[in-house]
């Protein structure tokens, strides 16, 4: 989740860490009736946004190489890798298209299926405001993908 809210290849980890440590720390804070992933994933979120904020004068996108190395350990064909992780950067191109309030919803939402209700809980925000929020990324990440799609049948 954190690569996917635009954390760099190069500080996945000490954010991933950020992320137990936090969780950890917080542990006597949750509510055992709720549900933990969206818990851990607006800890996810809160440490994505403070890293992006801290990295943000020298902010770099994911490169294709960077993405195309991620997927290799999952796809053996070297062809079907290529191609994989050609989708997978145009996924993150959109996905940096939207600001982190929208990304973070559209991610918890679309990617892993996470229900509103439960993502405005983790986040601490009215449930309109989630709706809102995904509605608005949607329609950008359409705008960037449909984009692409044109570039391409004009290539």
């Amino acid at each position: 989740m954190l690569r996917r809210l635009g954390v760099r290849e190069a500080e996945l980890a000490d954010a991933t860490q950020e992320v137990f440590i936090t969780v950890h720390r917080r542990l006597a804070d949750f509510d055992p009736n709720l549900p933990v992933g969206p818990w851990i994933a607006g800890i996810t979120y809160k440490t994505a946004s403070h890293e992006r904020r801290r990295a943000r004068h020298h902010r770099e996108q994911l490169t294709e190489d960077e993405i195309l190395t991620s997927v290799r350990s999952s796809q053996p064909d070297p062809e079907r890798a290529a191609v994989t992780a050609q989708r997978a950067a145009r996924v993150y191109e959109a996905l940096d298209a939207l600001d982190l309030d929208q990304r973070v919803v559209f991610v918890m939402h679309e990617m892993d299926g996470t229900p509103c209700p439960e993502i405005a809980d983790a986040l601490s925000v009215p449930l309109n405001t989630v709706y809102s929020r995904l509605r608005l990324a949607r329609a950008k990440f359409e705008t960037v993908v449909a984009r692409h799609r044109r570039a391409e049948e004009a290539a």
